[in-house]
């Protein structure tokens, strides 16, 4: 969970540092909106009863990371200044993906 949450703070300050342009605009929101939905998935599913909807959130909580990497490949092209920044967050998410689709895949396992 402290994982999820340091990234999703590191990209908010990202985003403050993005220029607002028109190009921009919607790419912020996009990503902004992945990756809160991210951190609220990893902490809904914290608190299921049952480990169906805790797959499902994990489900979600990956997918929102795929969609994050996206977008942050979309801010590298259109802001080279951050394409360091945006190259670093993403092996991050990359390596939050493969921990999300482990935990899916063990979880799965066990309910068999």
């Amino acid at each position: 969970h402290e994982r999820i949450y340091l990234i999703v703070l590191k990209i908010l300050k990202l985003i403050r540092k993005i220029p607002k342009t028109a190009e921009n605009l919607t790419i912020i929101q996009q990503l902004s909106r992945s990756t809160t939905s991210m951190g609220a998935n990893d902490q809904e599913a914290d608190g299921t009863n049952t480990r169906r909807d805790f797959i499902h959130n994990y489900v979600i909580v990956r997918k929102e990371s795929k969609e994050t990497m996206h977008w942050f490949r979309m801010i590298a092209k259109a802001n080279p200044v951050r394409q360091q920044e945006c190259r670093i967050l993403w092996k991050e998410s990359q390596e939050l993906v493969w921990i999300f689709s482990s935990i899916i895949e063990k979880s799965r396992n066990k309910a068999k």
